[in-house]
C-alpha cells in the first residue's frame, strides 16, 4: 500500500510547542501511472520568480501592463488565419518587468455573435508575453486580456502548495449505541489532526489511500459515521493577502488592441469542425474549441447539438450513467433531469450534497446515476457510508457499450499539495485501466476542472496545475476528455465555480456527442 506523508511548515500559535520531526515513508508514485506524471517538477513547471521583498508596488500591475498588436493593423483578417499580439507586464509604477510568471488570461472574443475562444499565451521568462488568437469566425472578433494572478501572487500561492500539508481540515462524527457523539478534526494526514500521537486510521481496501482522524475521548474508531467540511487555516501574511487582494486578481487590462474585421472565406463564415465522429482517444487540439451563437464547437472531432428532448432521449436510450466527482459534474446531472421531464429523480433518502443521486427514464431504459467522490471531500455533514471510493465504484462495474463513466475530479484538491491528488490518479487510473481492459466497449469521459476560485484554497492556478495531472494520467488510455477549463474561460461571463446554464448545456452535448458520435 502506498502512503502519503509530506514535510510541511503551518502556522502554529505562539503557546503551542512544534512537534519535533519523526521518520517519515516516502510516498512513491505507482509505476503504473505514465512516466510524464513521475516527474511532478516538469510536469507542473511554473517560471520561478524573485519574490518582491515586500514591496506592492513592485508586482505586476493590471492597469500598467500594456498589449499591442505584434504586427501592422490590416483592414481585413482572413478567417482561418491567426492574430498576434505582444503582452508587455508592468509593475504599479510602470516599470516594464524582468521575469515572467504572471497568470494572464487572452481571450477573443465577438460579443454580438456570442463568440469566443481561449488565446494561447506564450511567457518568454523575461516580462514579455506573446499571445496568438486563431480566428475562427467571420465579422468582428475583440482581444480582451486578464491578469489573473500576478507573478508575485503565483509565488505566494506556489510556496503554500509545496509546503503546507493542506489548508484545510474536516471534521468527523462518532456515534455510541447509545446515540451520543464525539466530534475531532480529520486530514489527510495524522499530524493536521491535532492528535499526532493518538489518530484513528482508516484505510480505504480498494485504493489503498488512507484517512486520519483524531481519536474521540471514549469512543472506538469504528464508530465514525459522518464527515463534513472543517475549517479553511489562515495561512498567508498580511502582504501575501495584498499581492492575492480583489482589486489586483482577475482585472482586465486596459483595452489595447482595437476590435477586427474578419472576412468570409469562400461563402464561409465558420471554420468548421473536423469530420471525425468524436470517439475516446482522439488527440485534443489546442484550442480544444470555441463558442459562436452560444454553441460549443470542437475543434477535434464532429461534436453535434442535442438541442431537443428526442434528440437526447434517443441518444441515452439504453445507457447507464455513473457520474463520479464533485458538485461540477452534479450540475451536467441536474441539467439532464431538468431537461427531460420523463427522467425521474429517484428519492434515496441521502444528502443532496453528496449523493448518491439517481434518476430514471423507464420508456427509454435510461439510468442516471452521480455521486460525490470520497474525502477530501468539502461538505455538509453527510454518511461516511454514501461516501464510496472512485476505485470502489469503477471495480463494481462490469462495463459494456450501454455503460458510460464520466468523472470529474479536481476542486477539493487545490488545499493540498499536488502528491496528494496524484496518489488519488494513481489509484483511479489503474481502476479505468482495468475496467477497460475487462470491457473495451465502456465509454470513459474525464471532465477537466473548471475556472472560478481566485483565492488561496482554489486559485485557477492551482486549477491549471490539477487539469496538467488529470491529462497527463489519463493520456495513454482509451478515454474522452470535456475540457472545460477552455469551456469556461472563452466567452464574457464571469467565472462561477459553478457555471451557468449556457456552459452547462454545452458540457452535456459535447458529452452526449461522444455517447452518439453518429
Amino acid at each position: 500500500p502506498q502512503i502519503l506523508y509530506i514535510r510541511v511548515s503551518w502556522p502554529v500559535e505562539q503557546s503551542m510547542v512544534p512537534l519535533p520531526p519523526r521518520p517519515c515513508p516516502t510516498y512513491k508514485p505507482s509505476g503504473s501511472l505514465p512516466k510524464e506524471l513521475l516527474d511532478l517538477t516538469h510536469l507542473l513547471h511554473w517560471p520561478s520568480t524573485p519574490g518582491d521583498a515586500g514591496d506592492l508596488l513592485a508586482s505586476t500591475s493590471p492597469q500598467t501592463s500594456t498589449y499591442h498588436l505584434r504586427d501592422p493593423s490590416q483592414a481585413s483578417y482572413t478567417l482561418g488565419g491567426y492574430l498576434e499580439a505582444i503582452l508587455i507586464a508592468r509593475d504599479h509604477q510602470g516599470r516594464p518587468k524582468t521575469c515572467g510568471g504572471d497568470l494572464f488570461r487572452a481571450q477573443l472574443l465577438g460579443p454580438h455573435l456570442k463568440a469566443g475562444v481561449p488565446g494561447d499565451i506564450q511567457d518568454l521568462e523575461n516580462g514579455t508575453y506573446l499571445l496568438s488568437f486563431p480566428l475562427l469566425w467571420a465579422g468582428q472578433a475583440q482581444v480582451q486580456v486578464r491578469l489573473i494572478h500576478s507573478s508575485e501572487a503565483v509565488g505566494v500561492l506556489r510556496g503554500i502548495w509545496r509546503d503546507q500539508w493542506a489548508t484545510v481540515d474536516f471534521t468527523g462524527y462518532f456515534r455510541g449505541p447509545t446515540g451520543y457523539e464525539e466530534i475531532v478534526t480529520c486530514n489527510v494526514n495524522p499530524l493536521l489532526t491535532g492528535e499526532e500521537e493518538s489518530t484513528c486510521h482508516y484505510r480505504d481496501e480498494d485504493s489503498g489511500e488512507l484517512w486520519f482522524c483524531a481519536r474521540p475521548p471514549t469512543l472506538p474508531c469504528d464508530t465514525l459515521v459522518g464527515h463534513s467540511s472543517g475549517h479553511y487555516w489562515n495561512v498567508t501574511t498580511p502582504h501575501e493577502e495584498a499581492l492575492l487582494a480583489w482589486n489586483v486578481t482577475d482585472k482586465a487590462l486596459p483595452q489595447g488592441i482595437s476590435p477586427i474585421w474578419v472576412a468570409e472565406e469562400s461563402n464561409k463564415s465558420l471554420v468548421p469542425s473536423p469530420q471525425q465522429p468524436c470517439r475516446p482517444g482522439i488527440p485534443g487540439p489546442k484550442p480544444s474549441g470555441f463558442y459562436h451563437q452560444g454553441v460549443w464547437h470542437s475543434l477535434s472531432c464532429s461534436s453535434r447539438s442535442f438541442s431537443t428532448v428526442d434528440s437526447i432521449l434517443g441518444c441515452l436510450a439504453g445507457h447507464v450513467i455513473h457520474m463520479i466527482g464533485d458538485s461540477t459534474l452534479r450540475q451536467w446531472w441536474e441539467h439532464l433531469c431538468d431537461t427531460v421531464p420523463s427522467l425521474k429523480p429517484m428519492d434515496l433518502h441521502t444528502t443532496y450534497q453528496t449523493g448518491p443521486l439517481m434518476a430514471v427514464e423507464t420508456a427509454q431504459g435510461i439510468v442516471l446515476h452521480w455521486r460525490a467522490h470520497r474525502w477530501p471531500l468539502r461538505s455538509l455533514r453527510t454518511p461516511v457510508a454514501s461516501l464510496h471510493s472512485v476505485v470502489r465504484e469503477l471495480g463494481g462495474l462490469a462495463g459494456g457499450p450501454h455503460t458510460v463513466v464520466v468523472l470529474g475530479l479536481g476542486a477539493h484538491f487545490t488545499t493540498f499539495p499536488p502528491s496528494v491528488f496524484v496518489q488519488r490518479l494513481t489509484g483511479i487510473r489503474a481502476a479505468v485501466a482495468a475496467l477497460l481492459a475487462r470491457e473495451p466497449h465502456t465509454l470513459v469521459v474525464i471532465k477537466l476542472a473548471n475556472t472560478g476560485y481566485k483565492s488561496v484554497y482554489g486559485s485557477d492556478w492551482f486549477t491549471l496545475q490539477v487539469n496538467r495531472l488529470l491529462r497527463a494520467a489519463f493520456a495513454d488510455l482509451r478515454v474522452a476528455f470535456v475540457d472545460a477549463w477552455e469551456m469556461t474561460s472563452s466567452l464574457a461571463l464571469p467565472d462561477q465555480i459553478h457555471p451557468g446554464r449556457l456552459i452547462v448545456h454545452n458540457e452535456v452535448n459535447f458529452l452526449l456527442s461522444f455517447i452518439c458520435p453518429t
